[in-house]
């Protein structure tokens, strides 16, 4: 049938749309399964609402129902508030294996009144070692914020409202792994870790303050499912994705994010594994002399 009219242009839509799924309007009983917490995670508010808690006695977590090979992933966090260390929240995509791919985003809790840390890190076939923490330019715990991470087969990139902080490039060229044949799921949890989490351990989870809680909403993946050992999208080829919707899958810093992501990095970052020579005293990562 030719479509010579503009009635044809819904179906058209449609059609094209089929290759990804978009998940607005985040309803978490569809996209999330609670996974451990006994009962300290709670889905609320008609499914619009995911909230995590942490006891003496357990943290909590969910994973997504999908596994993804590819997307754009956008979560709003509001972090435990107050007292929160010892407390980590982690959100982050990752496969299954011993040599397993990963994305990570991780809150690390704080006293009250000092700032949250954000550490980033990426792993590829069971290797990490490539962190980079941030301090953020708000209180992460007084509202909502939208974490995002961009995975697509040129690079990863990882944004808080918006605003690139971090983008970890496909070097496979030079011999660098990327992580890009392992479907991901999307988990969360909220947990203690006063071992390390803050001032290296020196500061311990105050449990008076407990239960501490994380909430969770407004859940979007632009992105390739992966079932049965197929991807939604027709292949990992942007060109070959559908042209309505592919943007992500081809995207990349233009100067403004580019100059935003510098300032953040600037003014905010507080480590960087590729300026850590005692860490690499022979010789930083290859990564680091070709971002």
């Amino acid at each position: 049938m030719a479509c010579t009219n503009s009635p044809c242009l819904p179906l058209l839509l449609l059609l094209v749309s089929a290759y990804f799924v978009l998940c607005a309007a985040a309803n978490f009983n569809q996209d999330f399964q609670i996974t451990w917490g006994d009962g300290r995670a709670k889905i609320l508010n008609n499914a619009n609402l995911l909230t995590l808690s942490l006891d003496r006695a357990s943290g909590s977590g969910f994973q997504s129902k999908n596994e993804y090979l590819f997307g754009k992933i956008d979560m709003q966090l509001k972090l435990v508030p107050g007292n929160s260390a010892g407390t980590v929240t982690a959100y982050y995509l990752s496969s299954k294996g011993t040599t397993w791919d990963e994305i990570d985003f991780e809150f690390l809790g704080n006293l009250s009144g000092d700032p949250y840390i954000v550490h980033t890190n990426v792993y590829t076939q069971g290797k990490g070692n490539r962190e980079q923490q941030f301090y953020l330019w708000f209180d992460p715990t007084a509202d909502f914020h939208t974490y995002s991470i961009l995975w697509n087969p040129q690079r990863i990139v990882f944004s808080v409202d918006g605003t690139p902080i971090r983008e970890y490039k496909n070097l496979e060229s030079i011999g660098v792994p990327f992580p890009k044949s392992q479907p991901m799921r999307i988990y969360s949890s909220l947990w203690n870790a006063d071992d390390w989490a803050t001032r290296g351990g020196l500061i311990k989870t105050d449990w008076s303050k407990a239960p501490f809680t994380a909430s969770y909403r407004n859940f979007n993946a632009n992105a390739c499912v992966w079932n049965s050992g197929k991807s939604s999208c027709k292949s990992n080829s942007p060109s070959s994705a559908a042209p309505a919707t592919n943007a992500w899958l081809s995207q990349e810093l233009d100067s403004t994010a580019q100059k935003r992501m510098n300032w953040v990095q600037k003014n905010y970052m507080i480590y960087n594994y590729c300026t850590d020579r005692k860490r690499f005293p022979q010789a930083l990562p290859l990564e680091c002399t070709h971002s």
